[in-house]
């Protein structure tokens, strides 16, 4: 399948460089598409590629990851909620927006739709119905695990090249194609001046939050969503994972969105826009159609 290619630009978001991705024609309908943790906007390529109508994809790289600018510290998960005002505000500032979110960046979105209502006329989200309860909820240890981390820095990890990653991502993913790994080993990389590369993300973001998780925090902001949303559900991803053994809290979870659809994608983990883009690709425009 031919690759649809897409063009960057660099605007500014709050103080910070941000790179926004866009495939298809400016004047086609726009729709977002949020990355997820330790990812950036190339992710989405093989679903760009495999939807059938003209779409405006914007795919923003988050603050840290990719061609945006990186901190270089730690990072404070609500701005990223306060970013995502400013990126609608700015290309879609006189209606309401479509956004697709995979995992960190459905996150973002689904208790963004529920603070702003007004601002996400469709939710897709991507293999993500809230983290797991926090084991320890000890919130003096936690904060001083993570001064431990700020006081002793972060390394990024390194690949002698470009093979030597995808390999990686292969064996971290056995569904990912030679192809898609080779792909996503350049697209999503940074190369540094000895020749080795690395995921294109601030190690800053594996310093996990000094905050404890509270899921009912989320569960009160999707109670308030208005938007139709879509939930895809990975054959093999975290929401499997996560609630297999435990029916009830999936079904609480999914119970707390008010209007809410779910389609299982088969032979899918939790990258599940790598496994099976084209199943991704039909259920996201069946969805968006439907409108």
């Amino acid at each position: 399948m031919p690759r649809q290619k897409s063009r960057t630009e660099k605007v500014d978001v709050r103080g910070l460089r941000y790179n926004v991705r866009h495939w298809g024609p400016e004047d086609a309908p726009a729709v977002f598409f949020l990355h997820g943790w330790m990812d950036c906007s190339p992710t989405f390529q093989f679903v760009v590629d495999a939807l059938r109508k003209e779409w405006h994809v914007i795919a923003p790289d988050w603050r840290g990851y990719g061609e945006s600018e990186w901190l270089n510290r730690p990072y404070w998960f609500p701005d990223y909620y306060a970013d995502l005002d400013c990126l609608l505000a700015h290309y879609s500032p006189g209606r309401p927006a479509r956004i697709v979110g995979h995992s960190m960046g459905a996150n973002v979105a689904g208790t963004y739709a529920g603070v702003r209502r007004g601002r996400v006329s469709q939710l897709v989200m991507l293999d993500f119905l809230g983290l797991r309860p926090a084991i320890d909820e000890d919130s003096p240890k936690i904060f001083g695990q993570w001064l431990d981390c700020v006081a002793r820095g972060v390394r990024a990890h390194f690949h002698p090249d470009c093979e030597a990653l995808a390999a990686r991502l292969m064996q971290a993913n056995p569904r990912l194609t030679e192809e898609r790994a080779a792909f996503l080993s350049w697209k999503a990389s940074r190369m540094h001046g000895d020749g080795t590369v690395s995921m294109a993300c601030d190690p800053w973001h594996h310093v996990a939050s000094p905050m404890v998780y509270h899921v009912e925090d989320t569960l009160a902001c999707w109670r308030r969503i208005e938007a139709p949303v879509l939930l895809l559900i990975a054959e093999h991803g975290y929401i499997v994972r996560r609630f297999a053994n435990d029916p009830r809290e999936f079904e609480r979870r999914l119970s707390s969105i008010p209007n809410v659809a779910t389609v299982s994608i088969p032979d899918s983990g939790h990258n599940v826009q790598h496994d099976q883009p084209e199943r991704v690709a039909a259920a996201i425009e069946e969805f968006l159609d439907g409108d």
